[in-house]
């Protein structure tokens, strides 16, 4: 088996826009069917890229006997209950981010997994395996920014609309549950370890409920990660990566563009070496690394207890902006 057959458990504007063109450019992926709750949904979707099977459920997709992987990019409120569902009914799940609404969801998930082995599931921060991600893990490892000592992130867009999921608080909106999750996964990433307390401060929008305005320092003992993000600010990305010998910069972090170069600076007391990555799609990647993962009964790239850790850290977080304390967290 050299390429797996996936189906795509929603036809969100994020999966039409984002992750399928990335899938049908991967090597090892066959984009087999798409479930909408809406069957004339599915069915232009399918049609506008060629995939043969539409449903018009999702319980419908998990029934095909014929498909190997579901991709679950629903609301965030779904993620928890339709990967269990994807794993009960046979199916490997790529799941999207954050990967539930609580830790606590997210450990139902590990739970459920666990009575599944031979089913691969993971949560899918696409980030982590672009390849200016894989250099910036690679520098930092290897000294060359000298001793880690601090991350400086950002991440922000404006999104004011009260019909967009981000907006709604009951389903998980909310600015550091969309992408104040990759501030803390990166600096989790980096560091390679868990912090040891959280300090945050948090703004709420009085009629959404959702947070709007974030910012957060996770202390991992031999240094800290700062960050902010938003929903209501000008749209803007970038990390900085310190060390005592040097310093290393990531230009597009997260939406890295799948249609042009993507640059970072790696500076040292030697000057500034510019670092440029050949035109590539972080979601195709993601997708042929975990198909590898299915075809080759090896583990996902990314181990889901990483989903359930992140998931405690955005808890603390909201829980320091409440209680305008320090947070320690837990072994």
């Amino acid at each position: 088996m050299s390429k797996v057959r996936w189906g795509i458990l929603s036809a969100s504007k994020f999966a039409r826009t984002k992750v399928i063109p990335a899938l049908l450019k991967c090597d090892h992926v066959v984009v087999a069917a798409i479930a909408s709750r809406d069957q004339a949904k599915a069915d232009e979707v399918a049609g506008n890229f060629g995939i043969p099977k539409a449903y018009g459920s999702y319980e419908a997709l998990l029934a095909d006997s014929e498909i190997d992987v579901i991709y679950n990019p629903t609301a965030n409120h779904l993620h928890t209950p339709w990967s269990i569902k994807a794993l009960e009914a046979g199916k490997h799940v790529l799941c999207e981010k954050p990967i539930g609404l609580s830790a606590a969801e997210g450990q139902q998930l590990l739970d459920a997994s666990r009575k599944h082995p031979k089913q691969k599931v993971m949560e899918a921060f696409m980030y982590r395996h672009h390849p200016q991600w894989r250099r910036a893990k690679q520098l930092v490892a290897g000294g060359e920014v000298g001793e880690l000592r601090t991350i400086h992130s950002f991440f922000s867009y404006f999104n004011t609309d009260p019909n967009n999921i981000r907006n709604k608080s009951g389903i998980g909106g909310g600015g550091l549950m969309d992408i104040g999750c990759y501030n803390i996964s990166l600096s989790r990433f980096i560091f390679g370890e868990e912090p040891k307390r959280v300090l945050g401060v948090v703004e709420y929008d009085p009629n959404f409920k959702t947070d709007r305005l974030a910012s957060g320092v996770l202390d991992f003992g031999r240094g800290t990660a700062a960050f902010t993000c938003s929903t209501q600010l000008s749209p803007y990305q970038r990390v900085n990566i310190f060390g005592d010998a040097g310093r290393v910069e990531i230009e597009i972090p997260f939406n890295a563009p799948p249609d042009r170069p993507c640059r970072m600076w790696h500076e040292t007391s030697a000057g500034v070496e510019e670092i440029v990555f050949g035109i590539c799609d972080q979601y195709t990647i993601q997708g042929d690394l975990f198909s590898l993962a299915v075809i080759n009964d090896t583990p996902a790239p990314t181990p889901l207890e990483d989903a359930v850790a992140n998931m405690k850290i955005i808890e603390a977080v909201v829980e320091s902006g409440r209680s305008a304390k320090w947070i320690e967290i837990a072994d």
